[in-house]
C-alpha cells in the first residue's frame, strides 16, 4: 500500500505580486510577536512558573500554619456523679455529653466498622484524600461551599482544632494540619481522638456515650453490627438513626449493609461472619435532662463542695469529665424519698410544706443521704441546706450537755410543775415571768431523765440559768452547730435560734460518736479531668465532748423514744435516742435522733413566698410537732437505712454527777410551783441563786395560743458567699417554743 501525499499547508502563489503580499504579511506577523512556536514556548514556561509557585506557595503555607490549641469543645466531657457504690450515677454535669475512652477499650470490629465507612485506606494514607480535595475545591469554587470526601484526620482535625465553617480557607487550613498531624501523632491516637469527639446523634460526643445512647452499653460490649450502626450515624444522625422511624430505619439498614460488606472486602470479618450478621436493635432515645426531684439538689451541693474543696470553677466542672464518687448510699437516699412521700401529707391545705432530710454517719461526716425537695426544677432552695429554722426543743440537749459538764447528774430532781415563775424570764410582754410546759402539764418531782423524755420546759428553764445560756450555746457549737449568730438569752434553751438540718443532723452525729465531732462532707472521691485529678476526702474529726458527758446525754435522749414524745421511733426495734422539737405556733417541727450506726435530722416548715406559714391546721395531721409526721418520717427512714445492718448499743449511763445529788432527809419539801428566783429546783431545800450577768430577753410564754407574732422567716436564701455545707449563720428568729 502507497503512502498517501502529504497534506498541502496551502495554495503557492501563482503570481510574483502574491508571493512578495506573503513575504509582507510573514514580516509584519513576525514584527508583532505571532510566532506560534515561541508562543507555545512562553505557554509551557508560564505554566512551569505556576507549578512551581504553587510548590513555593504550598511548602510556605504548610511551614507557617500552626497546629492550634483544640477548640473550646473538643475535650470537653461530662462529669458524672455517683453514688457511694461508684457505680451508679446520680447525675451528669455538661456542656457536650462525652466520656473518652484509650483505643484498647474499643473491640477492633467496633473500630474497623468505622473505618471501613469512612476511610478504609486511614493506615495507608498520609492524611489526607487527593481525589476528596479535589472534589471539594471543585464544588467550592462553583458554589463557595465545600462537600465531603475527608479522611478520618481530615474529620479528626475539623472536630478537634477548628470550627464548622463551610468556607474553601478552612477547608485549606484542615488539609494543611491534617498532613502535619498525621506526621506527628500516631494512626492510634489520631483514631482514638477521633471516636472520642465525633458526634453520634442523640446527644452524644465520642462512641463511649453513644454506645450507651444507642445501645444501653458500654462500649466495650459492642459486636460489629452495632459498630457498623455507629459508624453509619456519623454521616447524617438525622438520616440514619432507626429509632426515628421507618424512613431512618430503611436508611441504616443500606448503609450498614455497606459498611459489613466493605468490612469484608477489606479482610476485617469472613463471608460466614458477614451472614450471620442482622441488624442490631437500638434503645429507645431518652433525652437527657438535668436532674430532677430529689436528685438535683444532691448535684447543685456537689457542685458548691467541688468549688470550695477543690478550687474548680464552673467550667472545670462543665467540661473536666471528673468520676466524682459522693458519699450518698443509694439505698439510704431512696429509703429518705420514699420515707418523705409516704408520711409527708397532701391535698388542700398542704401548699408550701417542705422537709428537709440529712443522715451522717456518726464519727466520719459522710452524708448518707440528704432530701431537699420534692423536684430541683421546680424550687431550687434546699430544705436540708438552705432552710434555716427555729431548733424547738431539739436544742434541750445542748443544755443538758452543760449540765453534766458542771457535774449536774441527770438524776438530779427538779420541780416539774405548769406553770412556774421565773425573774430571768420577766420582760414587758411577760411582766409576771411566766413558763409553763406544753398544754400545761404537771409532772412534779422529776429527774432530767423524765424532763428529757418529755421535754419539761419548767425544768428546762431553771437547769439553763443555773448553768447559764452562755454555756449552752458553747455546748451546740462544740457539737457542730455554727456560733456566729446563736444567742445567749435565758430563751435559748427552747431553740429560739435558726438553724439548718445539715448542722442539727451534724450536731447529734457527733453525740452518736461518744462526743468526736467530724465535718459533714458529700463528696467521698474526684478522679480523672485536666491533669488527671486524684482526690480522695480527708475525715475531719475532732473530741467534742468527754465520753462520760456523751454516754449520760445519751442515756436520758433515749428515754424519749421509750417513754417520751418521740415513743413513736421505738418502733424502729433497736437501740436509738433523739428529741422532737416544734416551735410556737407550729411554724417549725424536728425530730433529730441516732443510733450508733447512723445520725438524722428531720425538719419541717410550711412557707408561702418566702413568708412562714402556721402548721396548726394540716389536713390529715391537725397540729403537726416533732412528734407526728417528722418522727414517722425519721423512723421510716432508719428502718430502711439500716435493714439489715447488726443492732448496736449505746455505752453504758456514766453516772457523771451521782456523788454530787443530795440525799433526801424527812426534813425536805417541794419546792412551790410559783417559784421566784434563777434557783434550781432540786430535792435540796437549799436555793442556789446563780451569779450569771447574762443579759435578759424576751422570753417566749409558754401556753399554746393562737394568734402570736410570727418570728422572722422560717426559710433564709443563703448568701452569695455560702457556698458549703456547713457555711451560713443561724440567725434568730424571735419565736416561741410551746411544743415538745
Amino acid at each position: 500500500m502507497s503512502t498517501p501525499p502529504p497534506k498541502p499547508r496551502g495554495q503557492a502563489p501563482k503570481t510574483r505580486a502574491q508571493a512578495k503580499s506573503r513575504q509582507a504579511k510573514a514580516k509584519q506577523q513576525k514584527k508583532q510577536g505571532f510566532d506560534g512556536r515561541k508562543w507555545g514556548k512562553r505557554l509551557g514556561l508560564t505554566a512551569l512558573a505556576a507549578v512551581l509557585l504553587g510548590v513555593i506557595g504550598f511548602f510556605i503555607a504548610y511551614a507557617s500554619t500552626d497546629i492550634p490549641e483544640p477548640n473550646d469543645l473538643a475535650n470537653a466531657q461530662a462529669s458524672v456523679i455517683y453514688y457511694s457504690n461508684g457505680k451508679d450515677e446520680i447525675d451528669r454535669i455538661s456542656e457536650v455529653n462525652r466520656e473518652s475512652v484509650k483505643l484498647s477499650q474499643v473491640p477492633s470490629v467496633v473500630r474497623e466498622a468505622h473505618l471501613a465507612a469512612e476511610d478504609r485506606n486511614f493506615y495507608q494514607n498520609s492524611g489526607i484524600s487527593p481525589s476528596g480535595i479535589a472534589r471539594a475545591v471543585w464544588v467550592g469554587l462553583r458554589g463557595g461551599a465545600t462537600q465531603g470526601g475527608s479522611t478520618i484526620t481530615q474529620q479528626y482535625v475539623k472536630n478537634y482544632f477548628l470550627t464548622q465553617d463551610q468556607t474553601i480557607s478552612r477547608k485549606a487550613k484542615e488539609i494543611l494540619i491534617s498532613i502535619k498531624i498525621a506526621k506527628q501523632k500516631s494512626k492510634d491516637q489520631i483514631l482514638e481522638d477521633y471516636l472520642n469527639t465525633i458526634y453520634y446523634g442523640r446527644g452524644a460526643y465520642g462512641i463511649q456515650t453513644a454506645a450507651k445512647a444507642y445501645f444501653g452499653k458500654d462500649v466495650s460490649q459492642l459486636n460489629a453490627a452495632q459498630g457498623a450502626l455507629l459508624a453509619s450515624v456519623i454521616r447524617g444522625p438525622s438520616y440514619y438513626d432507626p429509632g426515628l422511624g421507618a424512613e431512618q430505619k430503611k436508611n441504616a439498614e443500606a448503609r450498614v449493609d455497606y459498611v459489613l460488606d466493605g468490612m469484608v472486602k477489606q479482610g476485617w470479618l469472613t463471608p460466614e461472619q458477614r451472614a450471620k450478621m442482622t441488624f442490631p436493635k437500638v434503645v429507645k432515645y431518652k433525652p437527657r435532662q438535668a436532674a430532677t426531684g430529689p436528685n438535683g439538689y444532691i448535684t447543685n451541693e456537689v457542685k458548691k463542695e467541688l468549688k470550695s474543696k477543690l478550687k474548680l470553677d464552673q467550667a472545670d466542672i462543665d467540661r473536666g469529665g471528673y468520676k466524682i464518687v459522693t458519699t450518698i448510699d443509694k439505698s439510704d437516699q431512696q429509703a429518705a424519698v420514699d420515707a418523705v412521700n409516704n408520711r409527708m401529707p397532701t391535698g388542700k391545705g398542704t401548699e408550701g410544706l417542705r422537709a428537709g432530710l440529712v443522715s451522717i454517719q456518726p464519727g466520719n461526716g459522710a452524708i448518707r443521704a440528704m432530701y431537699g425537695g420534692e423536684n430541683y426544677q421546680k424550687v431550687q432552695f434546699n430544705a436540708a441546706i438552705d432552710a434555716k429554722m427555729q431548733a424547738g426543743s431539739t436544742f434541750k440537749i445542748f443544755t443538758l450537755i452543760a449540765a453534766l459538764q458542771d457535774e449536774i447528774s441527770t438524776k438530779t430532781k427538779f420541780d416539774g410543775h405548769s406553770p412556774q415563775y421565773f425573774e430571768e424570764a420577766k420582760d414587758a410582754q411577760n411582766p409576771q415571768g411566766k413558763v409553763s410546759n406544753f398544754a400545761g402539764e404537771n409532772f412534779g418531782r422529776i429527774d432530767l431523765r423524765t424532763a428529757t423524755a418529755h421535754s419539761v420546759n419548767t425544768v428546762y428553764f431553771p437547769l439553763n440559768v443555773k448553768v447559764t445560756p452562755k454555756k449552752t450555746k458553747a455546748a451546740a457549737i462544740s457539737a457542730g452547730l455554727p456560733g456566729d449568730k446563736l444567742g445567749e438569752n435565758y430563751a435559748n434553751v427552747f431553740g429560739t435560734d435558726d438553724v439548718r438540718v445539715i448542722d442539727m443532723a451534724n450536731a447529734y452525729a457527733t453525740i452518736a460518736a461518744n462526743g468526736v465531732r467530724a465535718t459533714p462532707y458529700l463528696i467521698k472521691s474526684v478522679k480523672g479531668g485536666p491533669g488527671d485529678l486524684n482526690y480522695k476526702a480527708k475525715v475531719q474529726r475532732k473530741a467534742a465532748f468527754d465520753k462520760d458527758v456523751m454516754a449520760d446525754t445519751i442515756d436520758a435522749m433515749t428515754r424519749v423514744i421509750k417513754e417520751g414524745t418521740g415513743q413513736y421511733a421505738s418502733q424502729l426495734g433497736r437501740p436509738a435516742a433523739g428529741k422532737t422539737g416544734t416551735t410556737s405556733g407550729n411554724y417549725a417541727a424536728w425530730f433529730d435522733g441516732f443510733t450508733p450506726q447512723l445520725a438524722t435530722a428531720v425538719g419541717i416548715y410550711k412557707d408561702k413566698n418566702g413568708t412562714p406559714q402556721s402548721m396548726d391546721n394540716i389536713p390529715g395531721v391537725g397540729e403537726l410537732t416533732g412528734g407526728t409526721v417528722p418522727v414517722k418520717i425519721w423512723t421510716d427512714f432508719m428502718e430502711g437505712a439500716l435493714k439489715g445492718q447488726p443492732v448496736q448499743d449505746f455505752p453504758p449511763r456514766a453516772g457523771v454527777g451521782d456523788n454530787k445529788v443530795p440525799t433526801p432527809t424527812p426534813t425536805q419539801t417541794s419546792s412551790s410551783s410559783s417559784s421566784s428566783s434563777s434557783s434550781t429546783t432540786t430535792t435540796t431545800t437549799t436555793t442556789t441563786t446563780t451569779t450569771t450577768t447574762t443579759t435578759k430577753a424576751p422570753l417566749p410564754t409558754i401556753t399554746k395560743t393562737r394568734g402570736k407574732p410570727k418570728p422572722t422567716l422560717t426559710t433564709v436564701q443563703p448568701s452569695p458567699s455560702d457556698t458549703t455545707l456547713l457555711g451560713g449563720g443561724n440567725g434568730n428568729g424571735g419565736g416561741q417554743t410551746t411544743a415538745p
